[in-house]
């Protein structure tokens, strides 16, 4: 839906429908949520951190449902997808939001931490399309999809292997899922959310036992730049509704933290040049 009546009948959809949004206690999620209820949209709320779910929720005003849901287990995904349909009846705007940060070097980074991240980032994503795909195409309705990548999903960063890979592997899974969708001609869109610097809690405890004073070094300065430069998750929510409504694949909210490095990385990939660290 890239076409003029195809974002009139998105921001249609928004002011009136329904969005189920999982990392939703905090950061992006959360700015995520309060941007949909003030579109008049009803939303369900997902996180694995029950209390702190519970107290957001209570914070907000609106139709909201908070569902306590781990997007590493698949059956938890699925009772999330009853819980939205048996309240709202239907979904239109599927946010596969959660994630989280692991620093380390790649070969001290223990395997539960890998796990963790892949489970979370990658397979969060992959649960909550196995839960509600089905359930968009037997409503034949027009529904969207926006799975969060990164620009770490296109820029590999060092110090943070397992988020760089997960993110990729989103981006991966996103085109093939939009490609899928088109060939069934379903009314379906898909958006691939490429974060910058947003000013969440993601870097607030991404150590395992091999910290490190390489990795302390590389979180003080992530830290220091997501607070000089980053979006608040409210500044950061009103240019992702902006491009799902114009039925937008990339939403790139913050091209300042992307674009110039984007090419770099390109035209040292088409020149077969060395990689060069992004950041």
């Amino acid at each position: 839906m890239t076409d003029a009546s195809g974002a009139q009948q998105q921001a249609l959809r928004l002011r009136g429908g329904v969005a189920v949004i999982t990392g939703a206690a905090s950061g992006i999620g959360s700015g995520l949520a309060r941007k949909a209820l003030s579109l008049g949209m009803r939303v369900v709320l997902a996180d694995v951190q029950e209390a702190a779910l519970r107290d957001f929720a209570a914070t907000l005003r609106g139709e909201v449902l908070a569902v306590p849901t781990d997007v590493s287990d698949a059956a938890s995904v699925e009772r999330l997808a009853q819980r939205a349909y048996a309240e709202f009846g239907a979904v239109d705007v599927l946010f596969n939001n959660a994630g989280v940060l692991t620093t380390g070097f790649s070969w001290e980074i223990e395997p539960e931490r890998w796990k963790r991240s892949l489970d979370i980032n990658f397979n969060g994503v992959l649960h909550g399309l196995r839960s509600f795909v089905p359930r968009l195409l037997q409503a034949a309705r027009p529904a969207h999809i926006v799975n969060t990548s990164s620009v770490g999903g296109f820029l590999p960063s060092p110090l943070m292997a397992p988020y760089s890979v997960s993110k990729f592997a989103v981006l991966a899974l996103s085109e093939s899922l939009r490609a899928e969708l088109e060939m069934l001609q379903a009314p379906i869109g898909v958006s691939l959310l490429a974060p910058g610097p947003v000013k969440t809690g993601i870097f607030n405890n991404p150590f395992g036992a091999h910290a490190g004073t390489a990795a302390q070094a590389f979180v003080d300065n992530m830290r220091g730049m997501l607070e000089q430069h980053g979006l608040t998750p409210d500044e950061f929510a009103g240019p992702v509704f902006e491009g799902i409504a114009a039925g937008r694949y990339w939403l790139i909210p913050q091209p300042e933290a992307f674009d110039d490095l984007f090419r770099q990385r390109n035209e040292d990939i088409m020149a077969r040049r060395n990689p060069r660290m992004p950041w």
